[in-house]
């Protein structure tokens, strides 16, 4: 009985995941470009990995860095695409020369 329990508690955690995952919009990175993912919203910030080409990324939150120039035009927003793991939002195709999501904080 009590494995049933935390099947049970288990797969209600999984769905909540599932749900707070979905609610997230994701964004398509510049065609042809290998991006650089910070530890921080700045080109000063260590490098943490670089996204592959041809991938889509979410914005939980955006604040304000490095001014950097890039396929979708010079701007100071860093995107944070996963906890510690931000990009600069000029290479990242959201549609906006402004703020898409809330401000990190």
């Amino acid at each position: 009985m009590s494995v049933d329990h935390t099947q049970e508690a288990a797969g209600t955690g999984e769905e909540t995941a599932v749900q707070t995952a979905a609610a997230v919009r994701t964004y398509a990175v510049a065609p042809g470009v290998r991006l650089n993912v910070r530890s921080g919203p700045g080109t000063q910030y260590n490098l943490v990995r670089v996204l592959p080409e041809g991938v889509r990324v979410p914005i939980y939150c955006q604040t304000s860095g490095t001014t950097v120039s890039g396929p979708y035009g010079t701007t100071s927003i860093w995107d944070l695409i996963d906890s510690g793991e931000y990009v600069s939002d000029a290479y990242i195709r959201t549609g906006s020369d402004g703020y898409v999501a809330p401000r990190c904080g």
